[in-house]
């Protein structure tokens, strides 16, 4: 998500800089060089060599003669993004005035100058996030163009945001953005049919591989809603809305109501193939059990029939198929649909990090993707550029 891309970490004085080594260790696993920026403040809560193991590079703490600020933020400067995290209330006031009495604010103020992307991660006292100076101090960044992630507002406190979502927007900040105005639709997780008020019909799907295209999509630029399947609340996906629902029922309504004016759909839901009439009380153990299970509809298919010119890109899992029959199902599910494409891949994926995939055009053409979920997420959202 990062391979490549220079990252320049500034960590100021909150209690939140304990998690910089560990965002420094993210950084780099997403593939970005990483170096950082201590303010003397910052230094008093994590300690500089602690930073340099995380980066594997000295953090540069005040500003000499080599001028390290233009060096590392300037026209021509190292860094392709300034990522602020965390920011503390001091830091970005300063940063929208302009003043630059700091190792960090400096380098904000120079890579603004400049035209480098900058990200804010803020993190203080739910009190200080609510001051109208700091309000309007957010207001201003965002204004210049400045990417905010979000604080989790919890415990009286403002929290930084989680390592993710950090990530994600810095990425978001140097892509392309070939999916920047579209609204992409992804469903994620397994279906859940209730049996009686205790027991469901359900399948092995983690949602982790919808989760993975739905924050590629956001880091190639679109607006992203995940309609996400499962018991309980849905995991969060950075920086896009997510509606939970547990049945392939209410996973079609939501999905057809979010597709209305969207510009693409993924469908990478696990959805399960029957349902059943729940009982209206737990039923009983210990005697012998038989369950009248009924076909549950074709989402792909409603969708097509409400939006025809919609592009949908379909999933199809094939226990223990070979390429050439992969192919082929994926082929099928294509003209049965009319899909603009179809990831076809393996049940082994189910419920892991990672996936073998092949993505199938409708001419029957194929790529095969081996790795992470999270590339896998990146091809389809790659693929869907040239879709929407």
């Amino acid at each position: 998500m990062l391979e490549g891309v220079n990252v320049a970490l500034g960590v100021t004085g909150s209690v939140a800089a304990v998690r910089t080594v560990e965002l420094a260790h993210e950084l780099r696993r997403e593939g970005a060089t990483v170096r950082a920026v201590m303010t003397g403040s910052a230094r008093g809560i994590v300690h500089p060599w602690a930073v340099e193991f995380a980066t594997d590079t000295p953090p540069i703490t005040e500003i000499t003669g080599r001028v390290e600020h233009v060096e590392l933020c300037g026209r021509e400067g190292w860094a392709d993004v300034l990522l602020v995290a965390p920011a503390t209330a001091n830091t970005v006031g300063k940063v929208a005035a302009a003043v630059d009495d700091t190792t960090v604010t400096t380098c904000a103020t120079t890579a603004l100058g400049a035209g480098v992307p900058v990200v804010v991660a803020p993190a203080m006292h739910e009190p200080m996030y609510d001051h109208p100076g700091v309000l309007d101090a957010l207001d201003r960044l965002e204004s210049w163009g400045v990417d905010l992630v979000a604080p989790r507002v919890e415990e009286g406190k403002a929290k930084i945001a989680s390592d993710e979502a950090v990530v994600t927007a810095a990425a978001r900040a140097v892509d392309d953005q070939p999916l920047d105005s579209q609204h992409v639709v992804v469903t994620a997780g397994g279906t859940v049919e209730s049996l009686d008020p205790v027991r469901v019909l359900t399948n092995r799907a983690s949602g982790r591989t919808g989760r993975a295209v739905a924050r590629a999509c956001r880091v190639r630029g679109a607006d992203v809603t995940v309609v996400h399947a499962g018991l309980g609340d849905p995991p969060e996906t950075p920086g896009v809305e997510t509606v939970g629902v547990e049945s392939t029922a209410d996973l079609l309504a939501a999905t057809v109501d979010a597709c209305d004016g969207a510009d693409a759909l993924v469908a990478a839901a696990a959805v399960g193939d029957f349902t059943v009439e729940a009982r209206s009380e737990k039923i009983r153990s210990g005697e012998p059990l038989t369950l009248d299970l009924r076909p549950t509809p074709k989402v792909v298919d409603e969708v097509r029939e409400a939006d025809p010119d919609l592009p949908v890109v379909g999933f199809k899992l094939e226990p223990g198929a070979d390429d050439e029959a992969m192919v082929a199902a994926a082929r099928r599910l294509v003209d049965r649909a009319g899909l603009s494409m179809v990831v076809a891949n393996d049940t082994d994926a189910l419920g892991g990090d990672r996936t073998r995939a092949l993505l199938v055009r409708p001419d029957g053409e194929h790529d095969a993707v081996e790795g992470t979920k999270e590339r896998l997420g990146l091809r389809v959202a790659d693929a869907l550029g040239s879709l929407c």
